[in-house]
């Protein structure tokens, strides 16, 4: 379980998080809405050591990693996948994913690490040898997801998972992180994609001025008049 407690970060003397106060239980999917500048992706790279908080407590699994280095959360077993698809460009498709899997510890056959997830998203199967800076971007989005999935973390913060992707691999990329929070690890999602979000989404926060100002479930979030036309009418005509 991740909670988060009165967690206050920023940049230089910006503030941008001001008291956030937030928990995911294992196998859960919280998504995490809000307008530009909002603090979502602050959040996201607070939680992961990215970004030194200045006040509260980051607890994961009941340890405290409040202010660790990046490399020593993810150790502990949390994973942020950014926006922007940040895989090893010179390296092949295969050894990114066995890359991945270094943080898992122990020896396992390829095909009991990746194969889940190479059966999720068949065209990285076909690529194993290319290079990643080879792949398109929906491709490189999937081997980032890959890389993070063979780790099995306990936590996933995934920003923006949809960025830049064609619309018909937006649906599957989603399902593939429902399908992995339904083993257990729980998943933080900031995306954009609204509705599709909410739909393998368990609960859903929308922040405002670094702020959380309304939280509930996915469901009553869609089914809520302020939201859909805040939010979702917001979506539909982007």
């Amino acid at each position: 379980m991740l909670e988060v407690h009165g967690l206050h970060a920023g940049y230089g003397r910006v503030p941008v998080l001001r008291g956030i106060d937030l928990s995911v239980a294992p196998g859960e999917i919280v998504l995490i809405l809000g307008p530009n500048g909002a603090g979502k992706s602050t959040l996201l790279r607070t939680i992961g050591g990215f970004i030194k908080p200045t006040q509260g407590r980051v607890n994961l699994a009941a340890q405290d990693i409040t202010g660790m280095a990046p490399e020593e959360i993810t150790r502990r077993g949390l994973r942020l996948v950014l926006d922007g698809h940040r895989v090893f460009p010179n390296l092949t498709v295969y050894d990114n994913i066995r890359l991945g899997a270094a943080f898992r510890g122990g020896r396992m056959d390829f095909e009991a690490l990746a194969g889940p997830a190479l059966e999720m998203f068949p065209a990285l199967r076909e690529r194993l040898r290319a290079e990643a800076r080879d792949l398109s971007g929906g491709q490189q989005q999937m081997l980032a997801l890959t890389q993070a999935f063979v780790a099995q973390p306990k936590m996933l913060l995934c920003d923006e998972p949809s960025l830049g992707l064609a619309q018909a691999l937006i649906p599957p990329i989603l399902e593939f992180l429902r399908r992995w929070a339904d083993q257990g690890t729980s998943v933080i999602i900031v995306e954009q994609q609204i509705e599709v979000a909410l739909g393998i989404a368990d609960r859903a926060v929308i922040m405002e001025r670094g702020a959380i100002e309304l939280a509930g479930s996915a469901q009553d979030m869609r089914n809520d008049s302020r939201v859909h036309d805040i939010y979702l009418g917001l979506a539909d005509r982007s």
